[in-house]
């Protein structure tokens, strides 16, 4: 267990007191937001109530708000070693029960959500098991456009669409409530598709190189059924997803804020969400440990997945390389979707997108408003041109600070605790946190979003690491005498970034609808921006009405999702450079491992000498 944890007693260590700092920056959110927690629980409790002050240090007193953070957070931690998580502020029931029940809910969710994000996997995945299966890998054509597109899909959209078309107009299933197995269709086909999509989308980055290994190409040729290839190979690239799909189990027990809004599922992620916005300190402080808890338990079940996968390749560096030089990608559906999203941009630029026509509201598209107007007639193509200038150049600030940051992961026994206290905090809270901490201001959900971001680059990256470790051609090189800046700078690096950069731009859609998200739920972008959160927020109510209000700016991020996933196929590994070889002999400035031992340290391990200094010497 020591082991699967990911270290032994510092790292232990470096957790607890993660946790530790993530709940008591939770207790401290009151008094970092710099407002009246009593004020906050009489307005959460009724708003009609006037905030006198006899009432709010009736409050005071009730809560022991005076005695400190500190001494509140003693009192709760004490009770919670007892098994008492103490009361809601709110409604003054017991925090515990209402906390488990939204638990079950959400992990509920969960389950059904992870049926359909395996049935999608299986859909995007299904025509490279196929052709790699039968050995003709080279004739495929690189695609995933419909799969982009259901990537960039924002989950509160989809939710929407899927409540109001099936659940409302159709009537076929119920939109409205938790009471049985009818209600988890829609709401799971709302988180399933986009996580799926995105899980699908790695898988088949991966499948190739398995392929392409000796013990595939070896099974062919005995004539292994197509079906058990295809299955070997699955198992062979499933270890790299695993701490992928943990931090997707947590994000949507928890994350699934605006989906169980829409839905009115009383769920884990809503009951948080509501209790930090009334600051009730027991229901949030419990909420956010159980997410951790989960976080954890989840880290070290796919830890213990890829042991009993791979665990005797691992320990015996049987491995071979997933990550190949890949051939050049072709460049027209990325500069063709680049120029239709740049056409859109520009030519709603010159118009005003906070240019107010009472007596054109709701139009549908025309010539004059190509895009149709949205409730207060403004111009909608105006808007999504404008808020692209500042949704598209946040989202790629953010997704760059998350790679770099994500890269981390080249250091599991730091990154691993980060990841997986970090990862237990929706988007959501987070936003609410450094909003308390730092104010409000344009670049606060961004900063929030990062927060965050990098997680899933970071566990990337760590699993990429683990089985580069273990492979046959870095066990070679290490024998030959390479040190470990030179395996890392020759051998890790260029194995691990491309993949992970090719992460990073499919989560470039995500992290526009991380943000999109927060401005949905009203914690990022502020009226009038035309930030596209805010945008789809502001139009969700009038999608019967005048669906081309949303459609269009949900359509202009699709158009993204398949700009980042068609572009990320040009990541590739780099190619040696090389001069043409003379009559004999490799090419002169070929790198070729040569024994060299350090005088000054006889036992050091052997430096790696080219060719040509040999031939100097």
């Amino acid at each position: 267990m020591r082991s699967l944890a990911g270290g032994g007693a510092p790292t232990l260590l470096w957790r607890t007191v993660l946790v530790a700092a993530l709940v008591c920056g939770i207790g401290l959110l009151p008094w970092l937001s710099r407002t009246d927690p009593a004020l906050t629980v009489l307005r959460a409790r009724s708003a009609d109530r006037d905030p006198d002050p006899e009432t709010l240090r009736a409050i005071r007193d009730d809560l022991g708000l005076d005695d400190g953070p500190l001494a509140l957070l003693g009192r709760w931690l004490g009770g919670l070693l007892h098994g008492d998580a103490g009361t809601s502020w709110v409604s003054g029931s017991q925090v515990l029960p209402g906390v488990g029940q939204a638990l079950g809910a959400s992990l509920l969710l969960m389950a059904g959500a992870l049926v359909v994000a395996a049935g999608t996997v299986a859909a995007v995945c299904a025509r490279t098991l196929r052709l790699g299966a039968r050995g003709r890998l080279g004739a495929r054509r690189p695609g995933g456009t419909a799969t982009a597109v259901l990537a960039a899909l924002p989950e509160f959209l989809v939710a929407a669409v899927l409540a109001s078309v099936i659940g409302v107009q159709l009537g076929w299933l119920p939109a409205l409530g938790w009471y049985g197995p009818q209600w988890m269709v829609l709401p799971s086909l709302a988180l399933g598709l986009p996580a799926g999509a995105v899980l699908g989308r790695m898988l088949d980055d991966l499948l190739p190189g398995a392929f392409a290994e000796p013990w595939a190409m070896a099974a062919a040729a005995r004539g292994v059924p197509s079906r058990s290839l295809a299955r070997q190979a699955v198992r062979r690239c499933v270890p790299g997803l695993l701490p992928n799909l943990a931090l997707f189990v947590v994000g949507l027990t928890g994350g699934s804020v605006a989906v169980e809004q829409i839905f009115d599922i009383p769920g884990l992620g809503r009951l948080t969400l509501q209790a930090a916005l009334a600051q009730d300190l027991p229901v949030l402080q419990t909420g956010t440990l159980a997410l951790v808890l989960l976080a954890v338990t989840a880290g070290l079940l796919a830890r213990l997945a890829a042991r009993l996968l791979i665990g005797p390749a691992l320990r015996d560096g049987a491995l071979q390389s997933l990550h190949r030089p890949r051939p050049p990608a072709p460049r027209t559906l990325p500069l063709l979707y680049g120029g239709l999203l740049a056409a859109v941009i520009g030519f709603g630029l010159p118009r005003d997108p906070l240019a107010l026509d009472t007596l054109a509201r709701l139009h549908a598209p025309s010539f004059e408003h190509p895009f149709g107007t949205d409730a207060l007639g403004r111009d909608v193509l105006a808007r999504i041109s404008h808020g692209a200038l500042t949704t598209l150049g946040t989202a790629l600030a953010v997704s760059a600070a998350a790679l770099v940051a994500g890269l981390l992961g080249l250091l599991p026994r730091v990154s691993g605790p980060l990841v997986d206290t970090l990862s237990a905090v929706p988007p959501v809270l987070a936003g609410l946190l450094v909003t308390g901490a730092l104010g409000s201001g344009p670049w606060t959900p961004a900063f929030a979003v990062a927060v965050v971001a990098w997680c899933p680059l970071a566990a990337h990256t760590s699993s990429l690491l683990r089985q580069e470790r273990a492979t046959t051609h870095l066990t070679a090189t290490r024998a030959l005498g390479a040190g470990r800046w030179y395996l890392l700078r020759h051998e890790l690096l260029p194995a691990v970034a491309p993949p992970v950069a090719r992460h990073a731009l499919l989560r470039l859609p995500g992290i526009a609808l991380s943000l999109a998200a927060l401005g949905f739920l009203g914690l990022g972008a502020q009226p009038p921006s035309p930030d596209w959160g805010l945008l789809l927020a502001e139009n969700q109510p009038y999608a019967e009405r005048a669906p081309w209000a949303v459609l269009f700016p949900a359509a202009v991020l699709a158009l993204l999702g398949a700009l980042a996933v068609t572009a990320a196929g040009g990541v590739r590994l780099p190619r040696r450079r090389t001069r043409p070889a003379g009559p004999a002999g490799p090419p002169a400035d070929r790198v070729v491992p040569v024994p060299r031992r350090r005088p000054d340290r006889p036992d050091a391990l052997l430096t790696p000498v080219s060719a040509s200094q040999t031939e100097e010497r």
